[in-house]
């Protein structure tokens, strides 16, 4: 009998080994490639709605949703022009969006927008499924503490934490298992402005209505995760004063305020399945405003 040169493999492990090598290199040169990441837009096929979209953040998300293939329903107040303009600069760029008009904070606001949502996806789409659900919409305080009145405050909650939380519970029969929720909080739940005390509250309810909901539909598979922008460029007068401006931008570490897009980004992430795993989660965007 021949000697063994050392240990070597147990018999029959050098054929199993060969028989893997040459499964693996079949497998490499049969298999269909991947196709390009920017041939299809990530959303390709999904609907969406943006509250608040006219403009500023809103928009920026809109515009993003729409570029990697989602219908937009963009969603206004009062502003239709600018909301027109928003659907209009998609559809420019290849993308599909329409323009649904609600006033939140009113009752049945969350009914009316989504009768609205659901007329405008069957007419473009033939069903009334909605895949992405961003509740961008909300109205600032600006105001002293000892100066605001039961009325200011009933309605900063009634638009800011009031309309998400019913826009939520009337999207449920909407959103297909898989779907996406999007809420829009602020860095101001992490650090102080007095003048914005109830806003803030209403943020963190916000943040809380992500909380939870995210445990609610997690064997669905539908994610539910909040957004905190920081100081962003969103037309405001107070943008074009050179010296304000600089004065804000030194509160992020990247030494510029925020663009909207910096934003949009981020919750275009968060709306693809590239965010699958991610719910529940408070996503710093303010652009390390939060650091300190």
């Amino acid at each position: 009998m021949g000697r063994r040169h050392g240990p070597g493999p147990p018999r029959g492990a050098a054929a199993l080994v060969r028989a893997a090598a040459a499964a693996l290199t079949a497998l490499s040169t049969t298999s269909p490639q991947r196709p390009q990441e920017d041939t299809v837009g990530k959303l390709a096929g999904k609907t969406a709605l943006v509250t608040g979209s006219s403009r500023g953040i809103g928009r920026a998300t809109a515009q993003r949703l729409a570029r990697e293939g989602a219908l937009v329903a963009v969603h206004y107040h009062a502003d239709a022009d600018a909301a027109g303009s928003t659907v209009a600069g998609i559809e420019a760029a290849g993308g599909r969006a329409f323009a649904v008009r609600a006033e939140l904070g009113v009752p049945g606001d969350a009914d009316t927008l989504l009768l609205a949502v659901e007329a405008g996806l069957k007419e473009r789409t033939g069903a009334n499924t909605l895949d992405i659900l961003v509740n961008n919409a909300a109205i600032m305080g600006g105001v002293a503490p000892e100066e605001v009145t039961p009325e200011q405050f009933d309605r900063l909650v009634a638009v800011n934490a009031k309309a998400p939380f019913f826009i939520v519970q009337r999207a449920l029969g909407l959103l297909p298992d898989g779907g996406r929720i999007i809420n829009i909080s602020s860095g101001l739940t992490r650090f102080a402005n007095p003048e914005e005390v109830v806003y803030s509250m209403t943020k963190g309810a916000v943040e809380q209505l992500a909380l939870h909901f995210a445990k609610y539909l997690g064997p669905r598979g539908i994610t539910v995760n909040s957004v905190a922008p920081g100081i962003t460029d969103n037309g405001s007068p107070v943008f074009g004063i050179p010296e304000a401006v600089e004065q804000m931008a030194q509160l992020s570490a990247f030494g510029r305020v925020g663009r909207p897009a910096d934003v949009g980004d981020v919750i275009a992430f968060l709306a693809s399945d590239d965010a699958r795993w991610v719910t529940g989660s408070f996503v710093d965007a303010t652009g390390g405003t939060l650091l300190g």
